[in-house]
């Protein structure tokens, strides 16, 4: 019961809500998480950090990065967790807002995902991240 107890502690903030509707989708690097929300790097990191607390996801580390993706791998609850949550996101306007931002993102090329090659074969990520880092 303390390990259901605390997903669901996790799980009640709407921040934290809106991470795993990101992670649904796959593995994501901290940077893209932060992209998506507009929210600062420790304010991601922290929330990921609770939520990896909760064994709600796990990370990894590529050399300065650090990727998370959901625990659905290693907990059967939290794989049912995560099948619930991604149909009742669906209805969430706000949440899907979210996955437009995302499939942009991943379309200039983010950490988890490659840019994509303009027709004169350079990437359009320089110009997405200045605009965004500015």
């Amino acid at each position: 019961m303390p390990e259901l107890e605390g997903y669901f502690k996790a799980l009640a903030d709407r921040t934290r809500l809106r991470i795993i509707n990101l992670l649904l989708t796959g593995e994501l690097c901290v940077c893209d998480i932060q992209r998506v929300l507009q929210a600062s790097q420790s304010s991601v990191s922290r929330h990921l950090t609770y939520m990896k607390h909760a064994r709600l996801v796990r990370d990894r580390r590529d050399g300065v990065r650090i990727f998370y993706r959901l625990e659905t791998e290693q907990d059967v609850t939290v794989k049912s967790l995560c099948d619930f949550l991604r149909a009742a996101f669906r209805k969430d306007n706000a949440l899907r807002a979210d996955l437009r931002q995302l499939k942009r993102a991943r379309k200039e090329g983010t950490c988890a995902t490659p840019p994509v090659e303009t027709s004169l074969g350079s990437s359009s990520r320089a110009s997405a991240y200045s605009t965004t880092r500015g």
